[in-house]
């Protein structure tokens, strides 16, 4: 029965994917998956299917467990088990549920190509849980929603085939053909809402109102209905309102109403947690409409929205880097801090735009402009970095993230702007690779 339910749902769902990613955490419901989906790929040889386990390291057990992911995958003729190691950083402002379940995305994003389809293990309880979170909340219809069975994802697709079936059914099913799996200890902790809900609220709920998965699962997909309908009216007016490079016009917005049912839609163009009603209104009072001059930002979860020349930006909140000091050695890639890509300084034999270092300078680049005077080529007179980067029309938040070369202790040029007077030659030219810039 359960293989029946999710072969077709794989078939309805996946017309054009021939390759399958399995989100593997090693726990009743990814093992019951991975038993599923290795019976189909025996039976249909023209699909491939890959697993990822996420290493969380957050258990004592964590290797162990990733060894026995990849000893079923291997026992279901599962063509590859990829580990992927995730670092979370505790004791800050987002959850470590929050931030295990962006990392863990983000780690399966790197494996799906083209038209593939990620498959998770989230079942009929999981969507109550996921409701009831999101009305604790205080979601609209776009959290009440909940998890689809089917969405993009990437490049690809996000199947949830389980979504129907219960925890019993999966239960009764591993039991039943003498599956192991892994029992995280976490799951237990009771501090975590999730695992509240699930040892003390959802018993009552179903003790009372045997029903209530099948009428969340309805209410789930009404609230989905609306907001893909809401989405579909304002296509037309938030493709107006998209900059080029995929900032959002302030200019646009209209009223306050459809301002933030559009920034919503903005928001989920990008992998970022959707805010709160407080934070909405947070964005569209201290963002919107903050005064020119301002530098406002609202976090949400690991990214920011921060504004610049009447437009909104997603920034991800990065690392402080201003004490990070590299020496660059010509023809050679310099590998530069949180995810700016490499730096290099080569020489060529005409048209270059800085000079060669001499034999007692040593160039470095560093991300500090705090204090540092500069005179570009051309100019007149020195002016505070900060002062440039405003003439640069550098956002704020890239201020510190843009690289500033030095021959030995003198600024010789900022990258991707300008090269200092002093410095100016045609021997060498500066190149500075990065693809995580948000806008310059």
């Amino acid at each position: 029965m359960l293989y029946s339910s999710l072969r077709s749902c794989l078939l309805a769902n996946t017309p054009d994917s021939n390759r399958f990613v399995i989100a593997l955490s090693g726990g009743l419901d990814s093992r019951v998956l991975l038993h599923l989906m290795g019976r189909f790929i025996r039976d249909n040889p023209q699909y491939q299917c890959d697993a990822v386990h996420v290493h969380h390291g957050l258990s004592g057990n964590a290797d162990k467990w990733a060894q026995q992911c990849q000893q079923w995958a291997f026992e279901e003729k599962i063509t590859y088990c990829h580990i992927e190691h995730v670092t979370l950083v505790l004791g800050n402002r987002i959850s470590v549920e929050q931030q295990a379940r962006e990392q863990r995305y983000l780690a399966l994003s790197k494996h799906i190509q083209q038209g593939d389809c990620l498959l998770t293990a989230q079942h009929a309880d999981d969507q109550l849980e996921t409701f009831l979170l999101a009305l604790k909340r205080g979601s609209g219809p776009a959290g009440l929603a909940s998890m689809p069975e089917s969405t993009t994802f990437g490049i690809g697709y996000h199947l949830r085939p389980l979504l129907q079936v219960t925890r019993q059914s999966i239960t009764d099913y591993g039991i039943a053909h003498q599956l192991e799996w892994v029992e995280d200890e976490s799951n237990q902790d009771q501090r975590y809402d999730r695992n509240f809900l699930r040892h003390q609220i959802t018993p009552l709920l179903h003790q009372r109102w045997p029903g209530i998965r099948k009428a969340v699962s309805r209410s789930a997909v009404l609230c989905g209905e609306q907001e893909a309908l809401l989405n579909e009216l304002l296509a037309s007016h938030l493709s107006k309102a998209l900059h080029v490079d995929q900032s959002l016009k302030i200019v646009e917005l209209g009223s306050e109403r459809i301002g933030k049912q559009l920034i919503r839609q903005w928001l989920s163009l990008f992998t970022v947690l959707m805010p709160s009603q407080a934070q909405l209104q947070q964005i569209w009072h201290s963002v919107v409409w903050a005064q020119d001059d301002a530098n406002p930002q609202v976090c949400c979860g690991s990214h920011q929205i921060r504004r610049y020349k009447q437009r909104l930006y997603v920034v991800k909140q990065w690392a402080d880097i201003s004490r990070f000091q590299q020496e660059c050695k010509l023809n050679q890639p310099c590998s530069l801090p949180e995810e700016l890509g490499t730096l290099v300084i080569t020489t060529v034999k005409v048209s270059g735009t800085l000079r060669l270092p001499l034999k007692n300078e040593t160039v470095s680049v560093r991300f500090e402009p705090e204090g540092i005077e500069a005179k570009p080529q051309g100019r007149i007179g020195k002016r505070k970095l900060k002062k440039l980067f405003q003439e640069y029309e550098v956002p704020s938040w890239n201020r510190r993230r843009t690289p500033l070369v030095f021959y030995n202790d003198r600024l010789a040029a900022v990258a991707g702007l300008f090269v200092t007077e002093d410095f100016v030659g045609e021997d060498c030219d500066l190149d500075w690779q990065c693809n995580s810039r948000e806008v310059q």
